[in-house]
């Protein structure tokens, strides 16, 4: 293939994902995991008119605080509070960059296979694939820091499988650099650390490590010391955060374990991640490594550590990543796709003229199944909140001074109320705002209740806390409160 043909594939690839997306640019955050985007989001906007130093993300929950709160490494949210700097304060902007970012993730993927298989057909049927992977595409304009986090590491494993091939140092310094963001951006992605690891302990244990190998190594991992350094600083603020334990601190009770697994396998993997129309595809990616012998190959036991550490990852996690957590499923989209790739190459070059037919086909297919399978994620009428927040966004900003601090419920996120109206202050949930709590708030600077809880604002203790409504929208009250007897 020309590559002048490989090129107009590609850019075909990114023209189909951009045309389809395009009336979604304009909408705001919602549906599932709008949780994590209004949270990811809120961090780029106070970035933007707060502090832009990097190691200051804040959060809107943050009574009459700082906000700051460290999780992951701000480098994506930092970024695009640099391009609001330039281009205002638009969530237009925030999708444009995860666009941006979900496209190289898509040449990272071809340019790994590439590395990998040295062809260009299969390289591109696995870059067509993976853009059509239901949850990718819709995660591509999404804000989480996930996008970044999954871009940087493929980049870095693809570069490291370049530097194998031709040696040339500045492939693994790239290797290095962006294997050590893309654990920054996003913890889990340090298990892809295994497969320089577990290379060069092959080269060890084959008495094959020499000086030059040696060096290779220490240009490759000194970057890591970045991730370790950050996570070993910030990870004991993370007080109750299930992620870090995992299934040390499992509170599930076996059967409903068994019901993760089996979702995330039965429906998960084949529906979202995978995408309908590729499933054969990687069926049979397992029946060709077998009949072609690839395991015979040199690299095939880099793939299989790989593929075990993403499973210990998994399996550890499960707890959280339950049946609803599918971005935390963002570590298996290289080794998916390996296998996607790899059978949809050999069922084409299949000497049956039907299974070459029916490959194009589910090829052809892929951008229609995903599409079906997404349309609803971007609707209004269902923002996966209370729509009241959606509908009334601008009055309820405008209800109140920016810079007023506000007490904020019921949102069990804690993100998502706060994002919508645009303010900073207390957060409740399940209606557990007392007498006692609100007055100490109102005693730290809390000028304004918002409120969706017909419970907290028809309570006696609550009520004489209230000094007038100034808005009422849909379900959404807003109240002044009265001042402190101490001021």
């Amino acid at each position: 293939m020309s590559n002048f043909l490989r090129n107009i594939i590609l850019l075909s690839i990114l023209a189909i994902s951009f045309f389809m997306h395009l009336k979604d640019f304009s909408k705001d955050l919602m549906s599932i995991h709008v949780w994590r985007q209004t949270q990811t989001q809120s961090t780029i906007i106070n970035f933007y008119e707060e502090d832009m130093n990097i190691l200051h993300p804040r959060r809107n929950d943050r009574a009459n605080g700082d906000g700051i709160f460290r999780m992951e490494f701000p480098l994506m949210q930092w970024l695009v509070a640099c391009a609001y700097k330039v281009f205002g304060n638009h969530l237009f902007i925030t999708r444009v960059c995860m666009f941006i970012i979900g496209l190289f993730t898509i040449l990272g993927i071809y340019q790994l296979l590439h590395s990998l298989f040295r062809s260009t057909t299969l390289s591109l049927m696995g870059a067509w694939a993976f853009n059509f992977s239901p949850c990718f595409y819709y995660y591509t304009i999404n804000p989480i820091p996930d996008n970044l986090a999954l871009c940087c590491s493929v980049w870095g494993i693809a570069f490291f499988f370049m530097w194998q091939n031709n040696q040339q140092w500045l492939h693994l310094v790239l290797a290095g650099v962006l294997l050590s963001i893309g654990s920054l951006c996003k913890l889990p992605f340090v298990v892809y650390y295994i497969v320089p690891l577990f290379f060069f302990g092959l080269q060890l244990f084959q008495k094959k490590l020499d000086g030059k190998k040696i060096i290779s190594a220490i240009v490759l991992f000194t970057p890591l010391v970045l991730p370790l350094l950050w996570y070993v600083t910030v990870m004991p603020q993370w007080n109750g955060n299930m992620i870090v334990k995992g299934m040390f601190n499992n509170r599930e009770t076996t059967n409903r374990i068994v019901e993760f697994l089996l979702h995330n396998l039965i429906s998960t993997l084949p529906e979202l991640l995978l995408n309908y129309g590729s499933v054969l595809f990687f069926l049979a990616g397992f029946y060709f490594l077998f009949t072609k012998r690839a395991f015979k190959d040199s690299r095939f036991l880099l793939m299989l550590a790989w593929s075990v550490v993403v499973l210990i990852y998994f399996l550890f996690e499960i707890n959280a990543i339950g049946v609803d957590h599918d971005y935390y499923l963002f570590p298996f989209y290289p080794l998916l796709f390996m296998l996607v790739a790899y059978g949809a190459y050999h069922m084409y070059n299949s000497n049956v003229k039907f299974v070459q037919y029916l490959t194009v086909l589910l090829l052809l297919l892929l951008p229609l199944t995903c599409y079906l399978r997404m349309q609803s994620r971007w609707n209004p009428e269902l923002p996966g909140f209370n729509k009241d927040l959606l509908v009334y966004k601008t009055e309820l900003q405008n209800a109140v001074p920016k810079n007023a601090l506000v007490v904020v419920g019921n949102d069990v996120s804690h993100f998502i109320f706060f994002y919508y109206i645009d303010k900073k202050g207390w957060g409740f949930h399940n209606d557990e705002l007392t007498t006692e709590q609100l007055e100490l708030m109102i005693e730290h600077g809390a000028k304004y209740l918002y409120t969706d809880s017909r419970n907290i604002d028809a309570d006696a203790g609550i009520k004489n806390h209230l000094d007038k409504l100034v808005l009422e929208k849909g379900t959404i009250k807003v109240y002044s409160l009265k001042k402190s007897s101490s001021e």
